[in-house]
């Protein structure tokens, strides 16, 4: 874990959720990208340098931001970026080598039932980053035990566990698998291969309608500081992230961060 990339939006936790990456970055020594992304959209015949402005005003917006943080031993670069959201994140990961995209759940939502805003919904569902989201106003301390739930044990991409790894071994955590059998699941789904293995400590299975429901149902069991699940085309969050935004009322664990890996297969 050597990257990290913060989006910073207008929300009234930017400054606590910049914090906790900051945080998060001392401890396994890594480096915080600190980024805002703007798109233009100007009339013909506009004769105001309109990017120039927007750029500027931008740069000192997220200096200013950084400024009121304990940035520590922290190496934080901050950068502005002009382009669609979610095409423009996945080139600035690719680009900047980063592991980890930290979101906060309301980027610029003033609503308190939401928990995952328009944006960062976005973000979570239309891309394939890893990410960590934290909770608001939540502060960093040291992730003992971790929840992973998954309805199929089938890994084609040797490095989509890296995070999860990476946190396991710098907190030295305990890793507890949550393996739902879901109504349409195979017998190759519930075969937890020696990589999976390696991490958990514990192999619970579950029969559930849904991994979402699973979590809900056990999730008590294991106590966790972090949980853990995987993006799927029809995944964890399929009943809930029909649209951008996600309500609290929907999502009961929504005290917990929540590692999104990239998809397995």
């Amino acid at each position: 874990m050597k990257s990290i990339l913060v989006p910073v939006g207008s929300s009234k936790n930017a400054q606590s959720h910049l914090q906790y990456a900051v945080d998060f970055a001392e401890a396994f020594g890594a480096k915080v990208y600190v980024v805002q992304i703007y798109n233009v959209y100007t009339k013909s015949g506009t004769m105001i340098k309109v990017d120039d402005i927007l750029e500027r005003e931008s740069l000192d917006f997220l200096n200013n931001h950084v400024a009121k943080v304990n940035t520590k031993n922290v190496q934080v670069v901050v950068k502005t970026f002009k382009g669609k959201l979610v095409d423009t994140l996945e080139l600035v990961c690719k680009t900047l080598d980063i592991d980890l995209i930290m979101l906060e759940p309301r980027t610029n939502s003033i609503k308190d039932e939401v928990y995952l805003g328009k944006t960062s919904g976005k973000i979570i569902k239309q891309t394939n980053i890893p990410a960590l989201i934290v909770p608001e106003g939540y502060q960093y301390k040291s992730i003992n035990s971790i929840l992973m739930a998954i309805k199929s044990a089938v890994i084609n991409k040797t490095d989509a566990l890296a995070p999860l790894v990476s946190f396991k071994k710098q907190f030295n955590a305990t890793v507890n698998l949550l393996l739902v059998k879901t109504p349409m699941h195979s017998d190759e789904d519930l075969l937890v291969n020696d990589d999976l293995k390696a991490i958990a400590s514990t192999i619970k299975e579950s029969e559930n309608a849904t991994t979402f429901q699973g979590v809900l149902e056990h999730y008590k069991d294991f106590n966790p500081d972090l949980l853990c699940v995987v993006r799927r085309k029809r995944g964890f969050f399929t009943k809930i992230w029909e649209k951008n935004n996600i309500l609290k009322r929907d999502f009961y664990v929504s005290t917990l961060p929540v590692l999104v890996l990239s998809g397995l297969k």
